[in-house]
């Protein structure tokens, strides 16, 4: 049953381990390129995460209650968080309003 194949690792010549924020630059460029491709709902998403700095799994979790009341988007909004049970306050920033009021228009 020994067999002598080498396999090479999934993650070899791969960077691993925890990765460089993303620099201002890089934002705006992401940014753009979602308004550039009408992606309201991947811009707004996008917003919601950097404004957050939410685990994914806590972002992909939002629902519009969350962030709205009514026909409003709160300028601020509280999310608990699924790791550590703790709730987290964030401000939802002007680009994430634009962002999720385009997405009404259309």
């Amino acid at each position: 049953m020994g067999s002598n194949q080498s396999r090479e690792p999934w993650n070899k010549g791969k960077l691993v381990g925890q990765k460089p924020p993303l620099k201002p630059k890089d934002v705006w460029a992401i940014r753009i390129h979602l308004q550039n491709a009408h992606a309201v709902r991947d811009l707004t998403l996008f917003n919601l995460a950097i404004d957050s700095k939410l685990r994914g799994c806590n972002l992909v979790n939002l629902h519009v209650r969350d962030v709205t009341h009514g026909n409003q988007i709160l300028p601020r909004a509280m999310v608990m968080q699924r790791k550590t049970k703790r709730p987290v306050q964030f401000e939802v920033t002007e680009p994430a309003r634009v962002a999720r009021c385009l997405d009404r228009k259309g």
